[in-house]
């Protein structure tokens, strides 16, 4: 029998892709490319990750499999030779306030391990044990047995604390946070919000929450004044507000649609208990983040922020406690670990040899990765995407697998340069222990470093979906249809944009005196132009500009307190824009026409037609999300989950609209001889002949364009939308009127963008200049940094070896003597290359 050499896909027409047939190498890295809305993520993970998956749960007992979440069946003829696959996705979700560093790459289970085993525990009368033979054994009993031990001073027999025992979310959790670390207050400042207002007015913040906005009513009833400002209220009365009792009085309510209430027993909440009461019943995220604005967090008074009871911290390793190391960056673990076994007992080498080794193990992968500036302590829901994405690898790494199908979406999201070699070392890793790996990236090293490449384009959308070149780089450095081939043979223009000549000497400046790794870090940035944030990461760009800058200037538009890391500021900009790549929507109900004015306008354009006039069809009429307009067997969704007993639920297209989500009556209307759902299945391009007279639609269109989102249909949904796409969507809203008094914050803008999308959204930004904004980007695009008129440089490195500003000027002048890391990249990148232009 012939072992298979590759994956053989034959008819792929997933999302855009026009009947594909390609073979995927195995054993090999295989990189794909092409631009935003091509088809690659659609070939990765919609047929490679999804097909693998399936078929390995499909081995599965039919018990099992219902259990599991499963992927929707592959719109494919056929996948041959597929392994069972993992994947690595673009956005990994956000851990929650209990994952740490530690706990996610499971280094901090090994570290528990060897607290237990190599630690020097402290009887109850103050006496410590030097680390033994004798105590790792009893920590590897059973039962009562289990960590018994008797001081040889005292005699005293204690238990020492086993591993289970370190752990925060578990035994060790500190009794008074319960093992986060942090205790929450409620912060009475934000329970008035201005005193010149009076409650009726809203003066009372708390009452504006869910399900309490007739609370100023029965504060009525009970005797308070609500129609005068509150800060002439009296105490009794301000007292009544902040304090007053629980009680329910009987009243005649009127509702918020105009019913009355008669002898309504309303329950009075005062503004503190509105607050408590709103955290514990509200279930929805966007409640949950309003509620969240009355509380500060805190460090905890009892562990310090540790996470763990107090007295588990007197056990010690290496002259230090378990904090103590998880507080250490990453990259000096390995130094404190080697000086730890060369400190213990001759008789305990064998044994601490190994759980040393699983714990540099589980280390290296993430060095490798470039996060040595982490800590095990530090929160995973502070990580960035990239972060995550890395942490994530680090673990797949680990576990040398083989014969495994590995899928990464982007894997380079959030790496500065220097660390890209690190991250091709891991992939190669992956490879050599006998793996196959697709990578859908756009990094240009990355894509050198592949065994085999495959483009799909030509364009995005309609115009994508096909396999455009396929093979080694030295075949794709000579295929001229190729749209990588000039960035890997330096022939291609980089500049979108001409920077400017000058600095603008008008700015907005600042400085953070103390903030995480931050140190009286002063800066600047130019008014109506673009600066580029860079820097190795962890080394403070998020701290300087989104958790100071940002929250700085929003405080400044509210009279508010600034930020208390904030010394000095000063900045004619009152509006502050945050774009990142997140999707839009979480539901299919989302589409770029409802994202944008175009449905609304649509319903008003199809309600106004004679035939819908004389069925008295309103524009509520033609939204599928209302009754009269959707489809009445899939309620406008355009699909029906069938429940399938055994099997895992399947999702198929409506029998009854045929995924167009209205019902045929609705359908009837037309204009211009097409229906509403015509006119949804329009891309860009194609509708703009037909709306050209109704201006407030082709406006929206024209900027669709701009943007580069021309291949979009109307009714696209837009949760499926990838990075590059729903970030220049977001900005479409932002085109059409000046913008002087704006600064807009981009976050790693060019996730999941091709070389060339970079210049589109280059050109967009240079839109947004045009209109009088300012722009900052936090990137490590040196295709965007190229571009950009003020680069401000953060290092040297991450973590405690950054937190200063390298170097800050033109980046085309920074290149010529380079002093930074970035600036040393850049440099090299651009020395590749014919010319800019």
């Amino acid at each position: 029998m012939t072992i298979p050499t590759k994956i053989e896909v034959r008819g792929g027409r997933v999302h855009n892709l026009k009947n594909i047939d390609v073979d995927i190498p195995l054993n090999k890295f295989v990189a794909i490319s092409g631009l935003s809305g091509s088809g690659k993520s659609s070939l990765a993970m919609g047929i490679l990750y999804e097909e693998g998956s399936r078929r390995y749960l499909d081995a599965l007992s039919t018990y099992m499999r219902r259990r599991i979440k499963q992927g929707n069946q592959v719109d494919v003829t056929s996948v041959k030779h597929i392994p069972s696959a993992l994947a690595l996705r673009q956005r990994p979700s956000v851990p929650n306030e209990r994952a740490t560093v530690g706990t996610m790459s499971e280094t901090f289970n090994v570290l528990r391990l060897i607290f237990s085993r190599l630690g020097s525990p402290v009887c109850p009368n103050g006496h410590r044990l030097k680390p033994s033979l004798a105590i790792a054994k009893a920590m590897s009993m059973s039962g009562e047995q289990m960590g018994q031990l008797t001081c040889p001073v005292c005699g005293v027999k204690f238990y020492a604390p086993s591993a289970e025992q370190f752990a925060f979310n578990s035994d060790g959790a500190c009794t008074e946070c319960g093992g986060t670390g942090k205790v929450r207050q409620l912060d009475e400042s934000k329970l008035i919000t201005d005193e010149n207002l009076s409650i009726k007015d809203g003066a009372v913040a708390s009452w504006s929450l869910p399900g309490r906005n007739f609370m100023p009513n029965v504060a009525e009833h009970a005797g308070v004044r609500i129609d005068i400002p509150y800060k002439d209220l009296t105490d009794k009365e301000k007292d009544f507000v902040l304090n007053g009792p629980e009680k329910k009085y009987k009243m005649d309510f009127l509702s918020g649609t105009g019913r009355v209430f008669h002898d309504f027993n309303a329950l009075y909440e005062n503004a503190r208990q509105a607050v408590y009461r709103s955290a514990k019943s509200s279930k929805s995220e966007r409640a949950q983040k309003r509620i969240a604005e009355f509380f500060t967090y805190s460090t905890c008074p009892l562990c310090h922020g540790s996470r763990l009871k107090p007295e588990l911290l007197q056990q010690l390793v290496g002259k230090q406690n378990i904090n103590q190391v998880a507080e250490m960056q990453l990259g000096d673990l390995v130094t404190w670990v080697k000086d730890v076994q060369a400190t213990l007992p001759t008789n305990m080498h064998k044994m601490a040899h190994s759980i040393i080794q699983e714990f540099l193990d589980n280390l290296q992968p993430l060095l490798d990765l470039g996060l040595d500036y982490l800590t095990m302590a530090r929160s995973g829901n502070t990580l960035s995407t990239g972060e995550l994405q890395r942490i994530q690898l680090a673990r797949t790494l680990r576990t040398e697998t083989t014969g495994v199908l590995y899928v990464l979406d982007e894997p380079s999201i959030g790496l500065h340069p220097a660390n890209v070699a690190g991250l091709i070392k891991v992939l190669r890793k992956l490879v050599a222990q006998g793996n196959s790996l697709v990578v859908v990236d756009h990094n240009v090293d990355i894509i050198k470093a592949a065994d085999e490449v495959i483009e799909i384009g030509p364009g995005s959308g309609k115009k994508g979906g096909q396999i455009l070149d396929q093979g080694s780089i030295t075949a794709i450095k000579h295929d001229q249809h190729s749209l990588i081939r000039p960035y890997l043979d330096g022939s291609a223009k980089l500049l979108a944009r001409e920077p400017a000549n000058q600095i603008n000497s008008d700015s907005i400046s600042f400085e953070v005196k103390q903030y995480f790794n931050l140190h009286d870090v002063k800066t600047k940035i130019p008014l109506n132009q673009l600066t580029a944030v860079t820097g190795f990461s962890g080394a403070g760009k998020t701290s300087l500009i989104l958790d100071s800058l940002v929250p700085a200037i929003i405080a400044k538009s509210k009279s508010e307190k600034l930020p208390k890391q904030i010394s000095s500021f000063s900045s004619p900009i009152s509006n502050v824009v945050s774009v990142d790549a997140s999707p839009i929507g979480k539901s299919t109900r989302s589409t770029v026409a409802t994202y944008t004015s175009i449905m609304d306008n649509l319903r008003k354009l199809y309600a106004s037609q004679p035939l819908a006039k004389k069925k008295h069809y309103t524009p509520s009429w033609f939204s599928y999300n209302n009754k009269q307009g959707a489809c009445p067997t899939c309620g406008g969704t355009g699909i029906v989950t069938l429940d399938i007993q055994f099997l895992p639920d399947m999702q198929q297209v409506c029998p009854t609209c045929h995924g167009d989500r209205y019902n045929q009556d609705v359908q009837k209307v037309k204009w211009h001889d097409l229906s509403i759902v015509d006119a949804l299945n329009l891309d860009v391009n194609e509708a703009l002949p037909f709306f050209v007279k109704v201006p407030k639609i082709e406006r929206e269109l024209k900027l669709l364009k701009e943007v580069g989102l021309d291949y979009l249909h109307l009714g696209e949904d837009t949760p499926t939308l990838s990075g590059g796409e729903a970030q220049r969507l977001k900005l479409v809203t932002h085109l059409s009127h000046k913008q002087n008094d704006t600064l807009f914050v981009f976050d790693e803008p060019t996730i999941g963008l091709h070389p060339l999308d970079v210049k589109v959204l280059v050109q967009v930004m240079q839109k947004l200049l045009a209109q009088g904004a300012t722009i900052i980007t936090i990137t490590h695009d040196l295709n965007l940094i190229v571009n950009c008129d003020y680069m401000i440089d953060l290092g040297p490195r991450g973590g405690k070896n950054g937190g200063r500003i390298v170097q800050e000027g033109k980046p085309l002048e920074l290149k010529q003597k380079p002093e930074s890391l970035t600036a040393h990249y850049l440099a090299n990148y651009l020395h590749d290359f014919e010319n800019l232009f």
